[in-house]
């Protein structure tokens, strides 16, 4: 631990300084675009598991973070259940149900988990809708009017687990128990060789169009691995889509406009749900959903589904004459003992169980805070969550605890309470004045860049050093002045009170008992207050326990 210089002495105060910081105006224009989050929609044949949940709350802290920017701009955020396909048609048929029903049972387990995780989504999806089905006829029709729809035969590698076509370089073959088969190396599911009609888009016509567009946007595509695997694929020609499958082997889905014996393929429809949720087609409001929200500021996924968002969906939107998403965010896996999760090897991470058991805002700051980094696999651990879980009660609960108790608050009661920016930048103080100088503009710029781990850490070092200074100055005892222990008491409420602020996209719940024990005004909680020194401390009620779980039980 870093020794800290005698604080018993210092009690100066200096002249402040003016900091910049960004404002944001309380009533947005109505030229404002509505920012908007998506996760991928969700495919209901088992129960939810951490993945879902993972992306649910890094969607959720992009949307209130966003809030946290500026809470006057509106905030579109979907998710929702992808319930179309062969997969749910034959899981439906093995239970003897009809499909719909099928998908109305299973459906509802997830928008259960959105109200579990406390995400603010603002409309969640079911590609089963009316209004969902009109708008994927409707996109069909503006491909086809434009000539990017074909008849032709297709053959290929097809995987009925994940509904789509391998081409060869993604297929390897297998052996076991003396039987052959064959496997997509991109997601591990068996495939099997596949002829018929059907229809196609004309995606080889975007090749070119697409390398361009990723080209000139390198941030498009985050981590930045996966933007250089996109422009890799990009470099092999890129083969029509097929978008339909026969009527006969494939009911369950939206029928072809105009041809009967075809269903629209599932991933066409599953991926139009990111326009249909904001209202499209959007002729009454001139054709660019901009005031719906159009494009997406942000697309959360995983890294499995990347090929259909980085390359199938942007060549529909550049074929319809969209604007393309802005950023992507792929996000690998969470596994479990470094296997990925499996109904079969009975190991699926249940995140109902961890946040009744833990709570739902430990649960979102320990998959922030290790999940948090995007670029490789990460494992789901009991213990780790209980070790993350322990560090925030610590520095976050334990410090308010610390700084409110009784003999702080008595040694304290007869001085005024310092203004944190006039305290002196002496050498005991140096440190915690530094990081909370550079908290917020930190913490803003991490975000940005979709360092969400990275982002969490800068809060805890602040917590950190606050923790370090309030057990090194002491300021319960008798040897520390009066004066001195405001000081400390000072540092460590305005530390406090910033990093509630900046939790509130990670923790909702803790973070508002934190700033409503401080007494702390709802308008005064964006990211501009963050900022070192600002107002917003009101009346401050000691002894307020952020958390009731038992950390020696832990």
């Amino acid at each position: 631990m870093r020794s800290l210089p005698s604080v018993r002495s210092v009690s100066k105060r200096v002249v402040p300084v003016r900091h910049q910081s960004r404002r944001y105006s309380d009533n947005a224009p109505s030229t404002v675009k509505p920012y908007y989050v998506t996760t991928p929609i969700f495919y209901p044949n088992a129960a939810p598991h951490i993945g879902h949940l993972h992306s649910l709350v890094v969607a959720d802290i992009f949307a209130r973070h966003a809030k946290l920017c500026d809470p006057s701009r509106p905030v579109r955020f979907i998710t929702g259940t992808d319930e179309h396909g062969l997969k749910l048609q034959n899981a439906a048929k093995a239970k003897g149900m009809d499909p719909l029903a099928f998908c109305d049972e299973l459906s509802v387990h997830f928008r259960n988990l959105t109200k579990k995780a406390n995400v603010t989504c603002t409309r969640f999806t079911r590609t089963t809708e009316r209004q969902h089905c009109d708008a994927v006829t409707h996109l069909w029709k503006e491909l086809d009017a434009r000539g990017l729809i074909y008849k032709g035969r297709h053959e290929g590698w097809y995987s009925v687990s994940d509904e789509t076509f391998y081409p060869q370089s993604q297929v390897a073959q297998q052996e076991k128990d003396g039987v052959e088969y064959y496997i997509s190396t991109t997601s591990g599911s068996r495939v099997e060789w596949q002829e018929e009609e059907n229809y196609k888009f004309r995606l080889s016509t975007f090749q070119r169009s697409l390398t361009e567009h990723f080209s000139a946007h390198p941030d498009a595509i985050q981590p930045a691995q996966f933007h250089a695997d996109i422009m890799n694929s990009l470099q092999e020609p890129l083969e029509d889509l097929s978008i339909s499958r026969k009527r006969s082997r494939l009911f369950w889905g939206i029928p072809v406009p105009n041809d009967p014996e075809h269903t629209i393929y599932v991933w066409i429809d599953a991926l139009a749900v990111y326009l249909s949720s904001v209202n499209y087609p959007w002729s009454a409001t001139g054709g660019n959903g901009f005031s719906e929200g159009w494009p997406p500021d942000v697309q959360v996924i995983g890294k499995d589904i990347l090929r259909f968002h980085a390359i199938y969906f942007p060549a529909m939107l550049q074929a319809l004459g969209l604007p393309l998403t802005r950023r992507l965010l792929a996000h690998s896996h969470w596994t479990v003992e470094r296997t990925k999760m499996s109904k079969s090897l009975g190991n699926v991470a249940d995140p109902i169980k961890a946040i009744d058991e833990f709570g739902i805002d430990l649960v979102r700051y320990y998959l922030a805070r290790v999940g948090g980094r995007f670029k490789d696999d990460v494992d789901w651990s009991q213990e780790q969550l209980q070790k993350h879980s322990r560090e925030i009660i610590s520095l976050l609960g334990n410090l308010y605890l610390r700084a409110t108790s009784a003999k702080i608050m008595k040694r304290v009661s007869a001085v005024p309470r310092p203004n944190p920016s006039l305290i002196s930048e002496s050498t005991a103080f140096s440190p915690l004045l530094t990081s909370l100088k550079r908290l917020a503009p930190t913490f803003e710029a991490q975000m940005d860049r979709f360092e969400v781990a990275d982002a969490v850490e800068t809060i805890v070092s602040a917590l950190q050093e606050a923790n370090l200074l309030m057990t090194q100055a002491a300021p319960w005892s008798k040897d520390t002045p009066p004066a001195v222990a405001a000081d400390v008491q000072a540092l460590v409420f305005d530390t406090l009170r910033a990093c509630g602020i900046l939790l509130q996209p990670f923790m909702p719940e803790k973070s508002a008992l934190l700033l409503d024990s401080f007494g702390v005004p709802e308008g005064q909680r964006t990211l501009a207050d963050a900022a070192f020194g600002r107002p917003g401390l009101g009346d401050v009620r000691p002894g307020v326990r952020l958390f009731e779980l038992d950390l020696s039980k832990m």
